[in-house]
């Protein structure tokens, strides 16, 4: 982990019981999009693949902040800015996905299967698309929307825009409302949704299991978002239960997208010892998916049981 991927883990944004919800959502906008400032330029080099990992992981962060506050914050006054934040994630998932395939792929597997020929070549055509895909990233930074977005953002942040003047008095009430009220109802209301989500989990297709990483994802922002309103073990022990289901149902993801983007990666070329080891590295990590799975329940069962430090 570099210097900079340790500090942003190691801070917070610092919420405290008396901020209105409608502070509390400028306060954590506020925090991320500094974040993502601070990893664009590690993204546009592209030497470290964490640059456009976690400028791609902020950006989630901010989306689902979105959608986190649309209760009290409407979709019509942040959509805009959620379009924003996706079409700019979207571009650097190219990047990102050959990032996990090199690292996590092929060189955790280098040697492991004694196809020699077809690992170097598929490596070497895998660089030479991570290096096209990191092309795009670089023009998207470096263009007029990207610079538009991050210009328009703080200064949008900073007139506190969301505070529309015509806004139904229902809708003041809830954006000045406690955080500590909103962020309890939040909490409790993705928690029942991912407990929902799961409760099927013997019997799940991969589709499924997505959809339920995407749910476990969500909880775990918000958990992040609005942990300083609940310290104390019980918050930081429900934490590392979802974390560790997290993890597990993150590698089932890799495995499974990993044909389709073999297939891009692959696109137009014959060579027969490449493609025998593509074969060869797919029937590898659907054995690792497998493993994987026989811990799911296990894993599952634990995070169900862990008792919510909100209550």
């Amino acid at each position: 982990m570099t210097n900079l991927a340790a500090k942003s883990k190691s801070k917070g944004v610092s919420l405290k019981e008396t901020d209105s919800t409608g502070d509390a959502f400028g306060l954590i906008m506020r925090y991320n999009f500094n974040i993502l400032l601070e990893w664009a330029p590690i993204a546009h080099e592209g030497k470290d693949i964490e640059g456009v990992h976690q400028a791609r992981v902020v950006l989630r962060r901010m989306r689902s902040a979105l959608g986190l506050f649309r209760k009290a914050i409407p979709r019509e006054v942040t959509d805009s800015w959620g379009v924003e934040m996706q079409w700019t994630a979207t571009t650097m998932g190219a990047a990102r996905d050959l990032d996990v395939f090199i690292s996590e792929g092929l060189q955790a597997m280098a040697g492991k299967i004694p196809l020699e020929s077809g690992e170097k070549k598929l490596m070497a055509l895998s660089t030479e698309r991570r290096d096209e895909a990191y092309t795009q990233v670089r023009t998207m930074l470096d263009g007029e929307r990207y610079q538009a977005f991050t210009t328009a953002f703080p200064k949008w942040l900073d007139e506190k825009g969301w505070l529309q003047a015509d806004m139904p008095e229902a809708i003041r009430k809830k954006i000045n409302k406690s955080i500590l009220q909103y962020a309890t109802m939040i909490l409790s209301k993705r928690t029942q949704s991912t407990l929902l989500y799961g409760e099927k989990m013997g019997s799940m297709s991969s589709t499924e299991l997505h959809e339920l990483r995407i749910e476990c994802k969500k909880l775990r922002y918000a958990i992040e978002f609005f942990q300083p309103l609940f310290p104390g073990k019980e918050m930081l022990n429900f934490s590392l239960h979802l974390k560790g289901l997290q993890d597990l149902l993150g590698v089932m993801n890799d495995v499974s997208v990993m044909p389709g983007l073999l297939e891009k990666i692959l696109q137009g070329s014959t060579d027969l010892e490449t493609l025998q080891y593509a074969g060869a590295l797919i029937g590898w990590r659907a054995r690792q998916y497998e493993e994987v799975r026989g811990q799911l329940d296990g894993r599952w069962q634990e995070f169900a049981s862990t008792p919510h430090p909100w209550k």
